[in-house]
């Protein structure tokens, strides 16, 4: 059976199988629909939260921006963990505690203002759309190499399967839709992992095979890895940070904190029957991620030394790199670069001529590199590789059986719906309950509660689809600009709301609104306003990275202290909260003992 076969039957039995569980659970009540009548097992709420949590931008994105930055890219992989652990252990008991199904309905509740709830929500629709762009970026790669279509055509595909698979099931058939997509997304992406380990280490364990020798040598992996690329002009794969040790620090911080204000994560601890069952299911959600996430740099440098030794023969003969029968010629090229080039997320360039494939850094720091491609006659990197492919296509540069090549297909279109689909949860959550419940028609019936969230899902779907068709990054790089917008605006307000029982209104909503302000204003200084190529406006604040080389991805950590500070400066001069305000906030931290805060849909 040929590969696009295996691939259209792998992707078809998965897709048949989450339908019909959606169909199966399908949501009867707006309880089932927001919260999945609450009555999930917090196994089954761990595994569904791990492929909440494992977007696109985990699955097809983190690897491979670790596999281009090296060390760096670590930084991923260090705040999202970080984040889920605070928002886990530190948050979601407290905010399960009070009862309510949305971010904006705690904030609304705790700062005992309406006000405070539609800031909240603003904050929510801009941090979750900026998400789903980069879901729809993934979703744009996955569908495209899947169909053989261009990644634009990709996403519309991408939009309309998005849309109907989370229209139909609310949360109850999400929330078990995702449990079989954690399945599929877990197995395609160590399967390949244990293969390709095997193959270089001859360690079944990817996690052991990244520290282990090449077969045949006593040359380490990354040993190898690191004179690979130092001599093809990168910079050292295992030392290289993101820009400086400052942007590095704050980058981190600023994924770690908008992980815990992110709401689609945040309401999937309403599902669960107690407090004590959110605190459970929590701990397991972190073991289910924890199996991918320490495979992602294993998978990394696997793929990037076999992306080398695919387009220069000497990586794995031996020899010297720059010799002309080390580049492979471009007729001989395999065929899945010939299928990704189809995409357009693969480029090949012949700049001399030569009819071979030059893939080095052409703009290398170290001279002797530099003299080396010169005297070599090569002019220029002649290859593009997008970093969102790699895992992707990592089992075929590994020559690994369809089936494995397939199964990755299903778990790349896995982790991209199940993200999307809760994302559009939390938007048309607080669109029909949030603000139009609960401010403009308290009156309106069930019935139309509903349809105005659907509504509002797909007004989300068009436009990250539009805006995903020109990202303003890679997908993780998108993600992280929607870490930065949460971690600046929601996570404060969250964390006030819950330590701090003398933070009134009035700091909590001028927190939040500066917060939001100087980090859009940051972001789209370097990305354009609201993301719109042609609008962006660098020169205005200094150039590139002016605040203290700080990047626009890691800006959030940045806007989360202007947040804190605006917040506590205008609370010390403004009223104190209510008495009944301040002893509920010191009731929901007490944890046994006390009863729960009241709270209902």
């Amino acid at each position: 059976m040929d590969l696009q076969t295996t691939i259209y039957i792998g992707v078809g039995l998965s897709f048949a199988l989450y339908i019909g569980i959606a169909i199966w659970a399908r949501a009867g009540s707006t309880s089932e629909f927001y919260a999945a009548g609450g009555s999930v097992h917090p196994v089954t709420n761990g595994m569904a939260t791990a492929a909440d949590w494992m977007s696109a931008a985990s699955f097809i994105s983190m690897a491979g921006l670790i596999s281009n930055m090296g060390y760096g890219g670590g930084l991923f992989l260090m705040g999202w963990t970080g984040g889920y652990v605070l928002l886990a252990m530190l948050l979601a008991p407290y905010l399960r505690k009070f009862g309510k199904f949305t971010v904006p309905q705690f904030i609304g509740d705790r700062f005992y203002s309406k006000s405070a709830s539609m800031v909240a929500v603003i904050c929510l629709l801009t941090a979750s759309i900026t998400y789903i762009i980069g879901q729809m970026t993934g979703v744009g790669v996955a569908f495209s190499r899947f169909l053989g279509v261009s990644s634009e055509v990709g996403i519309y595909v991408g939009m309309g399967i998005v849309f109907l698979y989370a229209v139909f099931g609310g949360m109850k058939g999400i929330t078990y839709t995702q449990v079989a997509q954690y399945i599929v997304l877990i197995l395609a992406y160590t399967v390949p992992a244990i293969f390709i380990s095997l193959q270089l280490t001859g360690m079944p364990i990817p996690q052991l095979g990244l520290g282990s020798n090449m077969v045949g040598t006593d040359v380490s992996l990354l040993s190898k890895l690191d004179m690979v690329v130092t001599d093809l002009g990168f910079g050292q794969y295992t030392t290289t940070t993101a820009g400086s040790t400052l942007n590095m620090f704050v980058y981190t911080l600023s994924l770690m904190i908008g992980t815990a204000g992110l709401p689609h994560v945040i309401m999937r601890f309403f599902t669960v029957p107690t407090v004590k069952d959110a605190r459970s299911s929590a701990g397991w959600a972190l073991v289910f991620i924890a199996i991918l996430y320490t495979t992602a740099p294993a998978v990394a440098a696997m793929a990037k030394l076999n992306l080398h030794g695919t387009v220069n023969t000497a990586v794995v003969k031996g020899g010297d790199l720059y010799a002309e029968e080390s580049s492979i010629k471009a007729d001989d090229r395999p065929d899945w670069m010939k299928r990704w080039e189809k995409t357009g997320l693969l480029k090949f360039e012949d700049k001399n001529g030569d009819g071979r494939i030059q893939y080095y850094n052409d703009k290398p720091k170290s001279e002797e590199a530099a003299a080396k491609a010169e005297a070599a006659g090569w002019k220029g990197n002649e290859l593009t590789v997008n970093a969102d492919i790699i895992v992707l296509a990592n089992p075929e540069i590994a020559l690994l059986p369809n089936w494995v090549i397939a199964l990755v297909a299903a778990g790349g279109l896995a982790a991209a719906l199940s993200t999307a689909a809760g994302l559009l949860m939390a938007i048309s959550s607080a669109v029909s309950h949030d603000l139009i419940k609960n401010v403009f028609v308290p009156d309106i019936s069930e019935k139309n509660e509903l349809l105005a969230g659907k509504i509002a899902m797909a007004v989300a779907i068009v436009i990250s689809g539009w805006l995903g068709l020109n990202p303003p990054g890679f997908a993780a790089g998108t993600v992280a600009l929607a870490f930065g917008i949460a971690a600046s605006s929601l996570f404060p307000a969250i964390m006030m709301g819950i330590f701090s029982k003398k933070m009134n209104k009035e700091g909590a909503i001028a927190g939040m609104l500066s917060g939001l302000a100087i980090t859009l204003f940051y972001v789209f200084a370097h990305k354009g306003i609201f993301f719109v190529k042609g609008t962006e406006y660098v020169d205005m604040i200094g150039g590139a990275n002016s605040f203290f080389g700080i990047t626009p991805e890691a800006f959030g950590a940045i806007g989360a202290l202007v947040n804190f500070i605006v917040a506590f400066a205008v609370d010390k001069v403004t009223k104190e909260p209510p008495e009944h305000i301040q002893h509920m906030v010191e009731a929901v931290r007490i944890p046994r003992g006390s009863k729960a805060v009241d709270g209902a849909h």
